[in-house]
């Protein structure tokens, strides 16, 4: 019976061990490689993309960022549901006539 529980500990000693240095591992691989928002990403993504003639706000834009995004001067005469050009937000839809289709 003494040799049984020896085994077990033993087992569970190199299971232990095998843990800690999983976690060492991870560990060291997320400080030699640190996380980097998508959100950056994501971002240049949209601004790079062709704006549609209903466009929908999204985090961070302006009237101002829209307008020389999509080449449309005149976003707040096209929308009379935009009664001050400042209080633009997440979600708003807009109406949007995109650079060249005049």
């Amino acid at each position: 019976m003494g040799n049984r529980c020896y085994l077990e500990a033993s087992v569970v000693f190199v299971a232990d061990a095998a843990s800690l240095i999983c976690v060492m591992g991870l560990l060291a691989s997320m400080m030699m490689f640190p996380y980097q928002e998508e959100s950056a990403t994501v971002s240049e993504r949209w601004r790079s993309t062709a704006c549609d003639e209903i466009y929908v706000v999204r985090e961070g834009e302006t009237l101002q960022t829209i307008s020389a995004k999509c080449g449309d001067q005149y976003i707040v005469e096209r929308n009379p549901h935009i009664h001050d050009p400042d209080d633009v937000f997440p979600g708003l839809v807009i109406k949007i006539v995109p650079a060249g289709k005049f």
